[in-house]
């Protein structure tokens, strides 16, 4: 069990702001935010799954190490997950500081080591030896890839990677060999989901090797119209083509999302106004609402702050609030276990104090 030092510090994370959710990004009016990972694995150590329990302990220690001792990594803090429970594991997800496989994991030496601004954080021990993430709000995949490469290329000098001159980059799962980067953006697409176009946008992606997933990434749901766009190929494309053709993949989304705003704008303006302002009311005034609905009507709600309907309420805060909301955050929050019906009131009273922080 983590100690009391820990509970404290997990407190004061779940109080604290990541720079991916300031809403501040290029084209953040669509785009949440944009992250590249990248799957390495240390040469001649089998991969996860099959290693030793000691060649994990050595991959743990070499990193602890490197966190000690190399500059880039002084400021970084260093998790050793066994010591967390499932509860504080699964707000570790929802912070998107490791994913859910590595979350589920059994063996004691996963890891996380990321930095206090939440933009960085290396997965210690998950499917992979490594997996190295950046993200940052809004589009910014070419300025990611100049900082997780620099990552990349600082734990290279201290580790030999599994590296292979005709493959590239060996991984345990073979739909990461070569590059081993996943690019992805989080893009807010109420408008074509509203007018039913987005189907067959996702149809088109699809056939040129793009996946869609949920809030948390792969094995989650959409929720509040929030869909993850990632690169599916990642052998035969050099980093900088997989982050070229993403980034043109998004833009056209984009563009597509602006236009049937217009659109709504246009043809259903009453509508539009009635739902968001709907929202807000709901969102202000509940006192029960589960996380299905109280992401709905975010979603409305920051349609209207993008349209600049509602002044009053900035992304940033939408963002922060969508991330609180979630089942072990509001727990961690509470410092305490809630069962559903006490999360949905705890939901519903944290909303309406941010929202309405005069009138609580």
């Amino acid at each position: 069990m983590p100690s009391n030092n820990s509970k404290f510090w997990l407190k004061n994370l779940a109080r604290s702001s990541a720079e991916w959710i300031n809403g501040c990004g290029p084209l953040s009016e669509v785009v949440v935010s944009s992250r590249i990972r990248l799957a390495r694995n240390i040469e001649a150590i089998p991969f996860p799954h099959w290693a030793k329990e000691e060649d994990l302990k050595n991959i743990y220690e070499v990193m602890q190490q490197l966190a000690q001792e190399n500059i880039i990594f002084r400021k970084f803090k260093l998790l050793l997950l066994n010591n967390f429970t499932p509860l504080e594991l699964q707000f570790l997800v929802e912070k998107h500081l490791i994913s859910l496989y590595q979350a589920n994991g059994k063996h004691p030496y996963r890891g996380c080591l990321y930095n206090q601004e939440e933009t960085a954080c290396i997965m210690i021990n998950e499917e992979d030896h490594l997996r190295i993430q950046y993200i940052l709000s809004g589009l910014q995949l070419k300025k990611i890839w100049g900082s997780i490469n620099q990552i990349d290329n600082e734990i290279g000098k201290t580790v030999n990677y599994a590296f292979s001159e005709k493959e590239g980059y060996l991984t345990s799962c073979p739909t990461n060999v070569g590059t081993g980067m996943r690019a992805s953006v989080m893009l807010h697409l109420p408008a074509l989901v509203r007018l039913n176009r987005l189907n067959e946008i996702l149809k088109a992606i699809a056939k040129i090797g793009y996946v869609v997933r949920g809030f948390y990434g792969e094995g989650t749901e959409v929720m509040g119209n929030l869909f993850q766009i990632s690169n599916q190929i990642t052998l035969g494309l050099s980093e900088e083509e997989i982050i070229d053709n993403l980034e043109k993949v998004s833009r056209q989304i984009i563009e597509q999302e602006e236009k049937a705003r217009r659109d709504l704008l246009k043809d259903f303006k009453n509508y539009l106004e009635d739902q968001i302002w709907r929202a807000y009311g709901i969102l202000s005034q509940a006192r029960i609402i589960s996380s299905v609905e109280a992401m709905e009507l975010l979603s409305k709600l920051r349609l209207g702050v993008e349209l600049k309907i509602v002044s009053q309420i900035n992304l940033e805060l939408i963002n922060r609030i969508m991330l609180m909301l979630q089942p072990a955050y509001l727990q961690i929050l509470a410092q305490k276990n809630l069962n559903a019906s006490e999360r949905d009131i705890q939901r519903a009273k944290l909303i309406r104090e941010k929202i309405n922080p005069m009138n609580n």
